[in-house]
C-alpha cells in the first residue's frame, strides 16, 4: 500500500490492486476515509469534518496526480509522491 502524501496528521494511501472507481484512503488518528477520485466526494469512513475538508481540499488541487497514480499502479505498481497541503 503505496503512502503517496502525508500533511497535517494525514496520510494518503493507494492499494495496488484495488477495484474500480478510482479512489484513494486518507487515514489520520487510527481513523480510515475513502475518497473517490472522479467526481471526488467522500465516500466512506469515520474521518472528522475538518480532516475531511482537508482532504478534499488536497485532492481537488492534484486530482490529475491521483488519477495518473490511480493508473500507474494498476500498470506496473509505480507510482510518483505527491505534494502536501500547505
Amino acid at each position: 500500500m503505496p503512502k503517496l502524501c502525508t500533511f497535517l496528521g494525514i496520510s494518503i494511501y493507494m492499494y495496488f490492486k484495488e477495484h474500480n472507481p478510482p479512489h484513494f484512503h486518507a487515514l489520520y488518528n487510527g481513523s480510515d476515509g475513502i475518497f473517490f477520485i472522479d467526481p471526488l466526494k467522500y465516500t466512506k469512513g469515520e474521518l472528522p469534518p475538518r480532516i475531511v475538508g482537508l482532504v478534499i481540499e488536497w485532492a481537488t488541487i492534484h486530482k490529475n496526480e491521483l488519477l495518473d497514480n490511480w493508473n500507474y499502479l494498476k500498470e506496473n505498481k509505480k507510482y510518483k509522491k505527491i505534494k502536501p497541503l500547505v
